[in-house]
């Protein structure tokens, strides 16, 4: 073990859903020389998945070491043995549902297993043994038939390391970004009818700031000192049309939000037209956008980026980002996965 090695952030990659290419990326990206270069990862899942994914592909796997002893050492301390990398075997899988697993399809077993590797994941990182979360794709059904009440990884975050650092869930929302466009999210998975009832002026008062402080830290990490450029969508065509289009949702709620949130510093433009606010003239001079629903902010996020966008969880006490592509159940296991996607998560994470 050796200083520099003491030094480089630790990575907790958890494997996402066994059946799908989540094992397959994570070890991808482990034995990738950029990863290598930014922190030490650590494949948390099953081991002998990840064993059984690098035969079937052909490619290198890390050696293992339990939950158990991982915990054990010293929280500035890495394996000696492992300079570059360790499956953190969270071993959850059985014999007998290991002898039955097939790639590609997924189950209760598979929920269940990758459920239990982003659980150890949050407790490693609160516990300060990992610096960083990367989550790897789950499938919400296998969750749900493996009887787990979380409907994905963003509610299991909030309410898992929220309650054991403060006590209570923690109060987060969803960032996607890439180098093209970054996008927070208001409202997230909840029907279009209901989006108008769920909007309140205070909760995006703690959106639009989430987004500057995410910026800020981004550029500081940068060398860079400019204060963060947010764009504020408005909610109806053309932001409501001074109320001709809208039941004033943007007079009413968003622009009170957005005056609130200007006291923090930021420079704010708002509520703006969506369907004006997203073209390349208008990206050139906006560092974030503070989007009212799902697909306001997702569609033209991945029109732009579909191959290399990340899901930043923002407001949690740790760092977690995360891949923003699903399972690819059809293309499990085969080597075609792109891993660009979860390149992009770790540059995220890396404190």
């Amino acid at each position: 073990m050796t200083d520099a090695n003491q030094m480089r952030p630790k990575l907790a990659i958890t494997m996402g859903d066994a059946a799908g290419i989540g094992p397959e990326i994570a070890l991808r990206v482990w034995d990738s020389p950029e990863v290598q270069s930014q922190g030490y990862p650590l494949l948390f899942g099953d081991a002998a998945i990840y064993q059984r994914a690098a035969k079937k592909l052909g490619c290198d796997c890390p050696g293992t070491i339990s939950l158990a002893e991982f915990l054990g050492m010293p929280k500035q301390s890495i394996p000696s043995d492992a300079p570059h990398g360790v499956i953190v075997d969270c071993g959850k899988l059985t014999a007998e549902e290991l002898g039955s697993f097939t790639p590609g399809k997924f189950n209760a077993a598979t929920g269940r297993a990758s459920y239990q590797s982003v659980t150890d994941a949050i407790d490693a990182a609160v516990s300060g043994h990992v610096d960083a979360i990367v989550t790897g794709p789950i499938q919400k059904e296998a969750w749900h038939q493996a009887g787990i009440d979380f409907p994905g990884h963003t509610e299991l975050l909030a309410d898992r390391a929220g309650r054991a650092v403060q006590g209570e869930p923690a109060d987060v929302r969803m960032m996607l970004a890439s180098d093209t466009i970054a996008c927070v999210l208001e409202t997230i998975h909840i029907p279009l009818a209901d989006v108008a009832s769920q909007l309140n002026t205070e909760s995006l008062v703690r959106t639009i700031n989430l987004a500057g402080e995410t910026v800020q830290r981004r550029n500081q990490n940068r060398g860079s000192l400019l204060p963060p450029r947010i764009a504020v969508c408005g909610l109806n065509p053309h932001a409501g049309e001074n109320g001709l289009f809208s039941h004033q949702e943007e007079e009413q709620i968003i622009l009170p939000a957005i005056e609130a949130a200007r006291q923090s510093g930021w420079t704010i433009e708002g509520p703006l037209s969506p369907d004006t606010a997203f073209t390349p003239a208008m990206r050139e001079r906006i560092d974030i956008y503070v989007c009212m629903y799902h697909d306001q902010g997702l569609i033209p996020l991945k029109a732009l980026s579909f191959d290399d966008a990340v899901n930043v969880t923002l407001g949690l006490p740790i760092i977690r980002t995360s891949v923003d592509h699903g399972t690819a159940m059809d293309l499990a296991w085969q080597g075609k996965a792109s891993i660009n996607s979860m390149l992009a998560a770790i540059r995220w994470a890396v404190p």
